[in-house]
């Protein structure tokens, strides 16, 4: 009888639910993608209802706050010129318009003498004068699900009132499941879109899914000769992947004995050039083994845990970051419980003062044979978190400081509109407006300029500027503000005044800081004075006040970006932060300097001096 070949039989491995290989794979895969789809769908619906809300809220407060200051402009003339019944009217009508629960206004005795529901007005007529009612400001709360608003009223010749407006500030329940019913509808075809890609998919995948199986036994390291193979009944890719299999089992031996012979030689210089690496990094780096210890700490990980790196080496991290969150995490990728990178910011009280450090420990895991390590990257990140915070105080005082002018300009120009056919209103309205584009103007400029200096553009356009001139468009521009306050605005001038070298529109710009300042913070019947002298070739204008004040210690701090002092009474006083700090750098590229004298309650005298040569100083960065 004839020897037959043998022939090489590969069997089909299935699974204890009777599921071939492969086939497993690609269930698991339908199911984690539909369960992703579901999750991320889940917190969709979840995230638009919360911002939807949020923003319904937010809405209605200024909704709500903008219907108070409209309703009570248009209420203080009203009731200036005794119409109860337009009064009414208009509180009945507010009510419907911007749905309000209540709405009412009260005297200072309590009387209701407007109110959305006739049958809680108590006083029929308006009186000839108004009980006594104290002082307030404009006035919002909210309290959960009402939004609650309180607008004082000072009306002519009678006195002062109370403008109350009540509403919820929640959206309708009808709204959530709307928008839940609307993403569930999206969800459903989502999965049964993926439900027919999966069917289509399937016979293809099926082939990746036992290669997928083939690598995991492989990754076990118990795999036996062959069982690697799958059935060629797969396809191409089957035949292809046996293939790969028969020619790396011929070439695992030799390239082993390869890779042997070449580890003694590579170990020494690898290691002494891989050390040299690590100490060049100006990052921490440190390597602890399963039970947390320091093995290896570069120079930079010893500065910045203010150790030297031998006391480190050996001893656990613990006994250098204090921290309990960055510990924990620190121990759970030590010990194999987590495998997942993570990042952890620590602060630190800095040596030698009450000032704070903070780190970013970044601890990822290390594979090695003899058990679990990580591996901690450390890094100086107080400089970032300083420009984040200062930023963040920039955008918040900006906004501030815009918004008033610009609120005013509205209210002023929907006064116009109405009541623009009364001359004295038209012209008091014109002024505002444009006082309000120039303070505007002022602020925006303000920014720019901020903005250059800090990134050391900022330029300066010298030629010869007439004192005389610039001083006297300074007046102008401020006497009408000293008048509303009541304020006597006095300038003292010598006989006359030289022609300097500057820039203009900048040194225009640091003396409208400071006087500016001046008339902002001096209570109104008080007196601000700017005295010009020549001396030792220097301009020297100083900005005195008769105002609040500032204390001995925060008289330097004042020029700094975004400081303001911490008295109590310029709490409700809007301000940038940023005008003093600007018009210090100003002067100072022309080789001057701005100081302060001042003592509380008793004024404060800002001083500028400026070279009448103009001797431009260096381009310099402001200071965070």
């Amino acid at each position: 009888m004839s020897e037959q070949p043998e022939t090489k039989q590969i069997r089909t491995t299935r699974t204890p639910w009777g599921l071939a290989r492969g086939e497993r794979a690609v269930i698991a895969a339908g199911l984690a993608v539909a369960a992703i789809v579901v999750g991320v769908l889940g917190a969709s619906a979840w995230w638009t209802v919360h911002t939807y809300r949020a923003a319904f809220e937010k809405g209605r407060v200024e909704q709500i706050s903008l219907a108070g200051r409209l309703l009570a402009a248009s209420a203080e003339r009203l009731l200036a010129d005794d119409e109860t019944t337009s009064v009414r009217r208009l509180v009945s009508d507010a009510t419907f318009q911007y749905h309000l629960e209540s709405a009412r206004i009260v005297l200072g005795n309590g009387k209701v003498i407007a109110d959305a529901r006739p049958e809680n007005i108590t006083q029929l007529e308006v009186p000839e004068s108004f009980p006594a009612m104290p002082s307030g400001d404009f006035e919002s709360d909210l309290d959960g699900k009402r939004v609650h608003l309180r607008v004082p009223l000072f009306v002519t010749g009678r006195g002062n009132a109370r403008l109350e407006l009540s509403a919820i500030s929640t959206p309708p329940a009808w709204a959530d499941w709307e928008t839940q019913a609307g993403i569930g509808a999206i969800a459903v075809v989502a999965l049964s879109g993926l439900l027919v890609v999966y069917r289509a998919m399937r016979s293809r995948w099926r082939a990746i899914g036992a290669v997928a199986d083939a690598l995991r036994l492989e990754a076990t390291g118990t795999a036996p000769q062959g069982a690697l193979l799958v059935g060629e009944r797969f396809g191409p890719l089957a035949r292809a992947w046996n293939a790969l299999v028969e020619e790396r089992d011929r070439l695992r031996i030799g390239a082993a004995m390869q890779a042997a012979s070449k580890t003694i030689e590579e170990r020494t210089g690898r290691d002494g050039d891989l050390k040299a690496a690590c100490d060049a990094m100006w990052h921490g780096l440190i390597v602890l083994d399963g039970a947390g210890i320091v093995r290896y700490c570069n120079g930079a990980a010893a500065v910045l845990l203010r150790s030297k790196r031998e006391s480190v080496t050996g001893t656990p991290l613990s006994g250098y970051v204090e921290d309990a969150a960055a510990q924990e995490a620190v121990s759970r990728i030590v010990s194999g419980q987590s495998k997942q990178r993570t990042s952890i910011e620590v602060e630190r009280a800095a040596a030698g003062d009450s000032d704070r450090t903070v780190l970013r420990l970044s601890v990822r895991p290390l594979r090695r044979e003899d058990g679990p390590a990580a591996m901690v990257i450390i890094e100086d990140t107080t400089q970032q978190r300083v420009a984040d915070e200062s930023r963040n105080a920039f955008v918040a005082q900006a906004t501030h400081e815009l918004r008033t002018p610009l609120t005013n300009i509205r209210l002023y120009v929907e006064t116009l509109v109405e009541e623009g056919d009364d001359a004295q209103v038209r012209s008091k309205c014109l002024n505002v407006i444009g006082a309000e584009s120039r303070r505007l103007e002022r602020i925006v400029g303000d920014m720019l300029s901020v903005s250059e200096i800090e990134a050391g553009a900022l330029k300066l356009r010298t030629g010869e500027v007439r004192v005389d001139a610039m001083l006297e468009e300074l007046e102008a521009d401020f006497k009408a503000q000293a008048q509303d306050k009541e304020i006597k605005l006095a300038f003292e001038l010598p006989p006359k005044l030289p022609v300097m070298q500057g820039d203009r529109d900048k040194l225009m710009l640091a003396l409208h800081n400071l006087l500016g300042n001046a008339l902002k913070y001096t209570p109104t019947g008080g007196q601000v004075r700017v005295r010009v002298e020549e001396a030792s070739g220097n301009l020297n204008v100083a900005v005195i006040d008769n105002g609040i004040g500032i204390s001995k210690d925060e008289q330097e701090m004042v020029f700094e970006k975004f400081y303001r002092a911490k008295d109590r009474r310029i709490a409700n006083i809007t301000g940038s932060g940023i005008g003093l700090a600007l018009a210090r750098q100003v002067v100072r590229l022309h080789g001057g300097d701005i100081t302060c004298d001042s003592q509380i309650d008793k004024g404060s005298t800002f001083t500028l001096s400026v070279p009448l040569a103009g001797s431009e100083a260096p381009n310099v960065r402001m200071a965070a």
